[in-house]
């Protein structure tokens, strides 16, 4: 597509994310830097039906990485990108991708530490940045005002982020119990994402939904990640609510709260992970994330009580954004 399909396609799902009841979400990485900033500013400025949006741009990677944008594509297309495109090796790159981002009018800065599971590469969980490249982009990020989430699936690549000083880790799928206790010692907040893991096994039981390399680890790391969840929350590690939504379908985003709450978190607390939680790991908390004077009105009803029936959250009644009400649909 081109930037205009995408910008134009998101005005679509931005309203379904709303009108679903979130009305703050970060996007953490994106082939387009121009149509998410587009899209970000049309809803910040009333033009644009969506939530706040905190982006991210193009996720960092190094080279044959996680978001790496030539992966895949033929050998007489495929060339050797850089910072600007992403692409960091070494510290110097580091510098380079996170002042680039800032040039860019980012929000967030993301790192893909390990292998992914839709990338095509083989590996979904190895460690694909150095330490010293880590410190180098958490440095970096420290000078301008920047929060870094980073994309982990295996547990080496996470540690050595945890250990730099990232803010949160999103997905964590073979979280061991030594990152756990680093998560807990730092504060490092987890954002498990159960919801993506959980439909990339479902396209990974169909035939010709994934490609041959995808499919393997689709199987593997989706099942876990809710399991990992449940370890990580008995345990005591900080949780912030994310579904990495894009994966999975738009709109949908409440059954996260369902999967949270099968796996030991009480409904409350899953709430919490949701507004409170979650406006403090993007360092909003003091307009966002509770209820009180001075804070953006943000309310979402539901008919019933849900801490009785979690389920609920995902058939909302009433959403308001800063004060103004959004037509939901009939349910």
């Amino acid at each position: 597509m081109n930037s205009a399909d995408i910008a134009l396609r998101s005005t679509h799902y931005a309203a379904l994310t709303l009108k679903a009841g979130f009305t703050t979400v970060r996007d953490l990485g994106t082939s387009d830097i121009d149509a998410i900033s587009a899209l970000r500013d049309a809803i910040n400025q009333d033009l644009v039906v969506g939530p706040r949006i905190f982006m991210a741009g193009k996720s960092l990677a190094t080279t044959g990485g996680h978001a790496d944008p030539t992966n895949g594509i033929r050998s007489d297309l495929r060339h050797d990108p850089g910072p600007k495109e992403g692409v960091l090796n070494g510290p110097d790159d580091a510098y380079k991708a996170v002042r680039q981002r800032y040039k860019d009018g980012s929000d967030v800065i993301k790192l893909t530490v390990t292998g992914g599971v839709l990338s095509l590469a083989k590996s979904g969980d190895n460690p694909q940045f150095t330490d010293r490249e880590l410190e180098a982009v958490v440095a970096a990020a420290k000078d301008y005002g920047f929060k870094v989430a980073v994309h982990a699936h295996g547990a080496e690549g996470m540690k050595r982020a945890i250990i730099a000083g990232v803010d949160s880790v999103e997905h964590g799928t073979y979280m061991d119990e030594e990152a756990m206790a680093l998560m807990r010692e730092r504060g490092t907040w987890y954002v498990p994402t159960i919801a993506a893991g959980k439909w990339v096994a479902e396209l990974a039981k169909q035939e010709g939904k994934l490609p041959a390399v995808v499919r393997p680890k689709a199987a593997a790391v989706g099942p876990q990640i809710q399991d990992t969840f449940a370890r990580a929350y008995a345990s005591g590690v900080k949780i912030a609510f994310g579904t990495d939504t894009g994966v999975s379908p738009h709109g949908q985003n409440a059954k996260e709260f369902q999967y949270m709450v099968e796996a030991g978190m009480p409904p409350m607390a899953a709430i919490q992970s949701a507004t409170r939680d979650a406006a403090t790991l993007l360092g909003e908390i003091e307009d966002l994330g509770t209820i009180e004077v001075g804070k953006y009105a943000d309310f979402v009803a539901v008919d019933g009580d849900p801490l009785k029936d979690i389920s609920i959250l995902m058939t909302p009644s009433f959403v308001m954004k800063g004060g103004v009400v959004y037509e939901v649909s009939p349910r």
